[in-house]
C-alpha cells in the first residue's frame, strides 16, 4: 500500500448495519417466479459494476457477462434448458419423481433481464498470482463475483434465479463465446412474484437445510 492510497476515516460497521446484512443473508432467495416487470433503466448494469467489486485470484477480474436480449438465442437456451430438464427427471424415481416434476426451475418465460456467467481462463490480468498450484481459484472468482451481484440484487428486492440445469458447451455454442471461457451460471433477474420466508427447495419438502456445526470440522 502507497503512502497516497492511507486513510484514516475508515467507515464503521455497527450493530444496526450488520442486523440489516443479516437480513440480508437470511432472505437471499434463488428466485423462480418472476413478474413479467421490466427493470428501471441501468438496473443490470448497475449490478454488474457491483459485481465487479468481488475478490478475485491475482486481481485476475476473470468474470465475464454475457447479457442475452436476442429472442433467438433466448429461445435456443429455452429448449436446452428443456431437454436438459427432461433427462434430469429420468434421473428421478418415485416421490421424487412427482416432487420433481412440480418444481418450476426455470424463470426463463418471465424474467426480464438473462445472462450468463463465464470465467475467463485465458486472461493474462493478474500475472498468474496464485493460480498455480490452484488454477480453479479462477472459477471460484467468478462465482464471487455472482453473490456479490445476488446480494446487492436482494437489496433492492430484484430476484436471481441460477438456472444450473443446462449443457455448458450447448449454451457456450449458442452464445458464442471463446472456447477459453468457463460456464459458470445462466441467470434469470427480476421482481420476484413471492415473497417466502423459506426457500422453496425447503418449502416443498425437497430438502432440508443442515446445522452449521455439522459442516465444521475442528483438527
Amino acid at each position: 500500500m502507497t503512502a497516497n492510497s492511507l486513510i484514516n476515516d475508515v467507515p464503521e460497521f455497527g450493530l444496526e448495519f450488520r442486523d440489516g446484512l443479516l437480513d440480508l443473508f437470511l432472505w437471499r432467495r434463488d428466485v423462480r417466479q418472476f413478474k413479467r416487470k421490466q427493470l428501471l433503466e441501468g438496473t443490470l448494469d448497475r449490478l454488474l459494476g457491483l459485481a465487479c467489486l468481488a475478490p478475485s485470484v491475482g486481481l485476475s477480474e476473470p468474470w465475464r457477462f454475457v447479457v442475452v436480449e436476442s429472442p433467438e438465442r433466448r429461445q435456443e437456451i429455452r429448449a436446452c434448458f428443456e431437454n436438459c430438464n427432461a433427462i434430469a427427471l429420468k434421473d428421478q424415481s418415485g416421490e421424487r419423481a412427482s416432487l420433481y416434476a412440480r418444481l418450476k426451475l426455470a424463470g426463463l418465460d418471465d424474467a426480464p433481464c438473462q445472462f450468463a456467467v463465464f470465467a475467463d481462463r485465458s486472461t493474462t490480468q493478474g500475472h498468474g498470482l496464485g493460480r498455480r498450484t490452484m488454477p480453479a481459484t479462477i472459477e471460484y472468482s467468478a462465482v464471487m463475483a455472482v453473490h456479490t451481484l445476488w446480494l446487492a440484487a436482494r437489496a433492492e428486492g430484484i430476484g436471481l434465479g441460477w438456472v444450473s440445469i443446462m449443457e455448458p458447451s450447448r449454451v457456450s455454442a449458442i452464445l458464442d463465446v471463446p472456447s477459453s471461457w468457463t460456464l459458470i451460471g445462466y441467470f434469470c433477474l427480476g421482481y420476484p412474484a413471492e415473497e417466502h420466508e423459506d426457500p422453496i427447495l425447503q418449502r416443498e419438502g425437497w430438502e432440508k437445510r443442515r446445522a452449521p456445526t455439522s459442516c465444521v470440522i475442528r483438527r
